[in-house]
């Protein structure tokens, strides 16, 4: 019977194979590269808002605890974001007739709210309770990363599952004592052991656990 291929059609073959394969690891590479990219995760990315409120000037400069606007945060799953009034308390002494405060001016002569755009959004399918993580030890620069130094506010970290869990893995690698929740600037202690020791009495004061179960989060 004659020969229906040419010799060359194995090398052919097996080229194509490859191409496939490495075609499929490589498209596999840039969708992961993508999904964890600043373009899909928004990290390190400034968000517009309705007025440009600036976190730096008010926390690093003015001193202004972050409880001062997040009251909810010890108690409740959300953080909580200051009502117009509140702004108010300073804003109808000082900086009156700034332009850039107008909306809030408007907001609390209307007693319609401003509508500020959520920089730390989850997805619907991810329960998160501020309050929790508060009291196990987690401060906000954790999650928030130095809104201190922030003149306009973004995300530190991506949020993804895999950076939660990095956390919830080994949750005592995080702790810090509660009255160092707002704390922009602790740190643990530089000794190792000191460090090590520190860790083991927060996981045992505050009844911290390695929470990984799917249930945890996805309820």
């Amino acid at each position: 019977m004659a020969q229906l291929f040419h010799t060359s059609a194995n090398m052919i073959a097996r080229l194509s194979l490859l191409a496939v394969v490495l075609g499929a690891g490589g498209g596999l590479t840039a969708l992961l590269t993508v999904a964890k990219s600043p373009y899909n995760t928004q990290q390190n990315m400034p968000v517009d808002q309705p007025v440009p409120f600036s976190h730096k000037h008010h926390v690093k400069g003015l001193g202004i605890d972050c409880l001062h606007c997040h009251t909810s945060v010890e108690q409740g799953a959300i953080a909580g974001i200051p009502p117009t009034k509140t702004c108010m308390t300073c804003h109808s002494q000082i900086w009156t007739e700034a332009p850039m405060l107008e909306p809030v001016r408007e907001s609390f002569r209307t007693n319609e709210s401003l509508e500020w755009v959520r920089v730390h959004d989850l997805p619907d399918y991810v329960y998160f309770n501020h309050s929790i993580h508060v009291n196990k030890g987690i401060g906000c620069v954790t999650c928030h990363g130095r809104v201190d130094e922030m003149p306009l506010m973004m995300k530190a970290n991506t949020l993804q599952m895999s950076w939660c869990m990095d956390c919830h893995w080994h949750p005592e690698a995080n702790l810090r004592p509660r009255s160092e929740i707002t704390n922009m600037t602790w740190a643990p202690p530089a000794d190792p052991d000191e460090r090590l020791a520190l860790a083991q009495r927060l996981v045992e004061e505050y009844n911290v656990q390695s929470k990984v179960s799917c249930s945890v989060c996805h309820r």
